[in-house]
């Protein structure tokens, strides 16, 4: 008989590649889409994966809604990569964020309690965003016993879901875990994210004339992985004896500065930087002309200027290791932009 996971963020990043991989392993996939969502599944589409899952109509923030898919599928992995995950927007949105990451995450582990699904391994998406500014010197790598020191609304409710998943586990026994991620990209990747703009925009006015890409804080450094390699490593966390928490990272940082110099380069832009601060731009000096320039209005509050990840208890226990590294995960972006560009 196959085995049974219900999967709320389906139709993101994280869900679609996790949906591919397992279907390999011969699951029967239930995809959870939020009710009344105008939310499309053109990632499953891309994957070609989207007519072998059974999508099921549900707000998660609702428990008795919750309640009916769990009792009536009893699966045996449940993973919630359900999340509001764009940090800006939490500033603006609190309510709504603690809603979907916090109160959502309480739904599930309650409901695997009350019905005694112990048998249910549960995956939480979590974010090095709880670390914050938890490093003191450059270089730092960010581990288990660094303390959580959160700056926005966003990795707040991402803490409070962390620790509910911690409590569970520890209190009900559950097999509860959470995977810390930190940034992990792909052709995949949502619009909102900077990485993706950086490639959607570069390729656009490479090809189509596009705008001048308008960027905020270029010397943000963050630990960069491909979500193809991360998702790997979400599997095999809930294949452990035991469930506990592990940090998946490269443990290499690169800043957004170089990530779009990179996929400039591979472009054929000839890059160059002229001022400073709010009034910094880039010009192609191949064609005289402006490519991107800085815009305070892309800062974000509470900026995180340094994180990167110790990833070496997920390597040494889960025998994780990333296949892709910084500058081929940007040419797969870049290339998939290319062609998505072709089409038209």
């Amino acid at each position: 008989m196959k085995k049974k996971v219900i999967i709320s963020g389906i139709n993101g990043q994280d869900g679609a590649y996790l949906s591919r991989k397992l279907l390999k392993k011969n699951f029967k996939i239930y995809g959870i889409l939020r009710r009344g969502s105008t939310h499309k599944i053109e990632r499953l589409e891309d994957l070609n994966i989207n007519n072998k899952i059974d999508f099921l109509r549900c707000d998660i923030t609702e428990y008795q809604a919750v309640q009916k898919y769990i009792e009536k599928i009893k699966p045996d992995f449940f993973y919630n990569l359900a999340a509001q995950s764009f940090v800006q927007y939490s500033f603006e949105n609190p309510f709504s964020t603690f809603k979907v990451n916090l109160n959502a995450v309480l739904n599930i582990l309650e409901t695997l309690r009350i019905n005694n699904l112990v048998k249910c391994r549960f995956y939480q998406a979590s974010t090095s965003e709880m670390f914050g500014n938890t490093v003191r010197k450059r270089n730092q790598k960010i581990n288990m016993q660094n303390s959580f020191e959160p700056v926005s609304p966003y990795a707040i409710s991402k803490l409070s879901a962390h620790h509910l998943v911690k409590l569970y586990r520890e209190s009900y026994g559950l097999y509860a875990c959470s995977g810390i991620l930190f940034n992990h990209e792909s052709p995949l990747r949502g619009r909102e994210f900077v990485t993706k703009k950086i490639v959607e925009n570069l390729v656009k006015q490479k090809y189509q004339n596009g705008e001048i890409l308008k960027l905020g804080n270029l010397d943000a450094n963050r630990d960069w992985g491909h979500a193809e390699d991360y998702v790997d490593a979400m599997i095999s966390i809930l294949n452990q004896k035991k469930p506990d928490d592990y940090i998946i990272a490269t443990g290499k940082s690169n800043s957004v500065r170089e990530f779009f110099l990179i996929t400039a380069k591979i472009l054929g832009f000839k890059p160059k930087f002229i001022g400073k601060g709010v009034n910094e731009k880039c010009i192609d000096l191949k064609s005289k002309k402006i490519i991107m320039k800085v815009d305070k209005k892309y800062y974000r509050d509470n900026e995180l200027h340094f994180l990167r990840g110790d990833a070496s208890k997920s390597k040494k226990i889960l025998k994780w290791k990333p296949k892709y590294n910084f500058i081929q995960m940007i040419n797969e972006m870049v290339n998939y932009e290319v062609n998505q560009i072709k089409k038209i």
